[in-house]
Parts: structure tokens; sequence; C-alpha cells
């Protein structure tokens, strides 16, 4: 009886555990994150180097400059260098607002 209750709350704190790591590893995700679409909270939590200041400073670049025409556009914001983008560079992609974007089309086909 004992070693089934220590199994149990084995088994619960490791659902518990991984159940948390699926929601802070969104960096994992198959498709990468459109920069024209991201959320502060999203480059904050997939961007490796940016927090949520620099997040901010993202969107507000953007709202004030437009969509990204490319990754490398980010490098014009303030705090954003090249080599952080280019350590980021799998992880996000650019989605242009008057381009539908297909790719999730082609992958259900």
């Amino acid at each position: 009886m004992k070693n089934t209750n220590v199994f149990r709350d084995f088994l619960t704190r490791l659902l518990f555990i991984l159940s948390l790591s699926v929601v802070s590893l969104p960096a994992l995700s198959a498709t990468p994150l459109d920069i024209n679409s991201a959320t502060a909270m999203e480059f904050a939590s997939v961007m490796s180097g940016v927090g949520m200041k620099k997040a901010q400073a993202i969107i507000a670049y953007r709202e004030m400059n437009g969509p990204f025409d490319s990754l490398d556009q980010l490098t014009y914001v303030k705090g954003i260098g090249a080599t952080l983008v280019m350590r980021n560079q799998a992880l996000l992609r650019v989605v242009s607002p008057d381009k539908p974007d297909h790719s999730k089309a082609e992958v259900m086909q």
C-alpha cells in the first residue's frame, strides 16, 4: 500500500512537471514565429536573449514603422543586434500582411 502511494505521488509530480515544460517551451513549436503578428509575450518566450523589454521594443517598432520585410530588419530595433537575429533565425519567419500564409495549408495537404 505504501509503495502504491509513493508511485502515485511520483507520477503526479512527473505529470505536473511535464505539463509546465510544455507550456513554457513554445520554441519547440513546428511553425516558426511570424514577426509581423507575434505578441510581446510570444517574442519573449520564443526568442533566446529577448525578454519582455526587448519584445515590447519590437512591437513598438513594428507599430511605428509598419510590418517587417525581412528578419534583418529586426536589427533596427534598439537592443536587437545581428548576432541575436542569427541565433534565433530558425525560430522566426516573416509573413507579409498583404500575402497569405500558405505554410499551414501545405502541411495539411
